[in-house]
């Protein structure tokens, strides 16, 4: 099946998305024909001429048609899971929204800076609520505010390929503010704010009429919050909470350790760059016939019982790579500026192969990650078979931070760290997994080593104690979160 053939092969999904979700998460009737007459595979983001006024209108419109199909892909997931009968067959609709998306957002970054470019508006990235949004202010003569963002060639000579790059003589050309600023401004934070308080209003409403109908039938010593929690191998008592459905089980052994880097931490606004993972048994021995050695980045890491290695790496398109990302090179060492499709790097979203390979080593045993649903929240939208997988009870997650929440006695809480310091690097020391005189790397395949080194750790240690899984409210059998299959 070609590109676009998969792209058309999702919009016939339709109709079953339609019958099963009539609005969106905000709540507000999803026009499924504006959806079908989308160009999901060469974009649904406006190209602007080059006056101020365009560019302008063009971040209005994009900003609008990104907030209507955000609002559709982050319902797309309730929908699909609680689709008890099955009416919806595919996941693949809500992948092509997320792809669409992801370049749509890149038009929009490119033309915040041409803006920026032209004088029109100062940018700079604000934490607001639960989002990080741009903010655009007037234009007072400084340069570029946006510390995050490389600087696009608007000179129209050879090496720029962002679109709109030739919408100025060169980028010394001043322009007067001529634009409003009030309708282009980023209303992501107020959206994420107003969907958690509708979200909580209905879990209140929900505990309010489980208490109503508890004391109705006189069964307060069951209703929920009613049992006392259990204590655990930490010595405090934190309260569990959902990320324990991730906590392993006494009978776990091979897994396998994933951890990816991305561009942002949005799956449908940003891309997957690195993926590293690698296989470890906790409890039998190592196969025989694997390799014995494998050389990380880190030359201080030894294989030990890890087997299995690989490190994927993946690119952008042009326009992401025109802005550069001085963040993530910071962090992770990859320049995205080097890493353009057309340097010759395949882009994970459109490549069936590595999705195909990816998925069918997650679902050949449970997968490990430290806070797991951050990689599960981008294999949905990314991994061509995932959401169907996950559905049917073909794939297990196992998930490290609710281990070092509740089992580890080394995070405690703090002032700094209310629920103790659960980071991977905090983790990983803690379980002897990594020197106390280094850091964790933020690469995929170096940081999927420390957590499967420190979580068998670990697990030894709970297993000599009688803890954790060997403990009175531990389990049998591997654990881990999994769905359409009854334990």
């Amino acid at each position: 099946m070609t590109d676009r053939a998969w792209f058309d092969a999702a919009k016939g999904d339709i109709p079953q998305w339609a019958a099963s979700m009539p609005k969106d998460a905000d709540g507000t009737t999803i026009d499924w024909d504006w959806v079908r007459s989308l160009d999901l595979a060469h974009g649904v983001g406006t190209i602007p001429e080059s006056t101020p006024q365009s560019i302008h209108d063009a971040l209005k419109a994009d900003y609008a048609t990104r907030e209507r199909l955000e609002s559709i892909i982050a319902q797309c997931n309730s929908a699909f899971m609680t689709d008890f009968d099955r009416f919806i067959g595919s996941y693949r609709l809500p992948r092509a929204l997320a792809y669409a998306n992801r370049r749509l957002n890149d038009n929009i970054n490119t033309l915040l800076h041409l803006g920026e470019q032209q004088h029109l508006w100062a940018v700079s990235r604000e934490r607001r609520g639960r989002a990080t949004i741009a903010v655009l202010k007037p234009y007072s003569g400084s340069g570029p505010s946006n510390d995050d963002q490389g600087m696009l060639d608007l000179s129209g000579e050879a090496g720029g390929t962002s679109a709109g790059n030739t919408a100025a003589e060169n980028s010394d050309v001043k322009f007067p503010t001529t634009v409003a600023l009030d309708d282009v401004q980023d209303r992501t934070a107020a959206i994420l704010d107003a969907r958690a308080e509708r979200r909580k209003a209905q879990r209140f409403q929900k505990r309010a009429g489980d208490a109503a109908m508890a004391r109705a039938n006189l069964s307060g010593a069951t209703s929920p919050g009613g049992a006392a929690s259990s204590g655990n191998a930490t010595g405090h008592h934190p309260k569990p909470d959902w990320r324990d459905a991730y906590l392993p089980g006494r009978d776990v052994d091979a897994v396998m350790g994933i951890d990816i880097e991305t561009t942002g931490i949005d799956p449908a606004r940003d891309y997957i760059i690195d993926v590293g993972f690698e296989f470890m048994n906790m409890a039998s021995p190592r196969p025989a016939g694997e390799p014995e050695t494998y050389a990380y980045e880190q030359g201080y890491y030894a294989a030990g019982d890890a087997y299995g290695q690989s490190r994927l790496a993946f690119g952008v398109p042009p326009e992401n790579a025109a802005l550069g990302n001085a963040l993530i090179a910071k962090l992770t060492g990859i320049d995205v500026r080097g890493r353009s499709s057309e340097a010759g790097y395949r882009l994970f979203d459109e490549w069936p192969q590595a999705q195909a390979g990816l998925l069918a080593r997650l679902t050949q045993q449970p997968y490990v990650a430290h806070n797991a649903t951050f990689e599960h929240s981008w294999f949905m939208l990314n991994v061509a078979g995932y959401a169907e997988s996950y559905r049917a009870g073909r794939i297990t997650i196992i998930d490290t931070l609710p281990m070092s929440r509740q089992w580890d006695p080394g995070a405690v809480p703090t002032n700094e760290h209310p629920y103790g310091d659960n980071t991977l690097d905090a983790y990983a020391k803690r379980q002897g997994a990594l020197d106390s005189a280094h850091n964790e790397r933020h690469l995929g395949l170096e940081d999927s080593h420390i957590m499967l080194v420190a979580m068998k750790h670990h697990l030894a240690a709970l297993k000599a104690q009688g803890k954790g899984p060997w403990g009175s409210t531990g389990r049998a059998g591997v654990g881990g979160k999994s769905c359409g299959r009854k334990r």
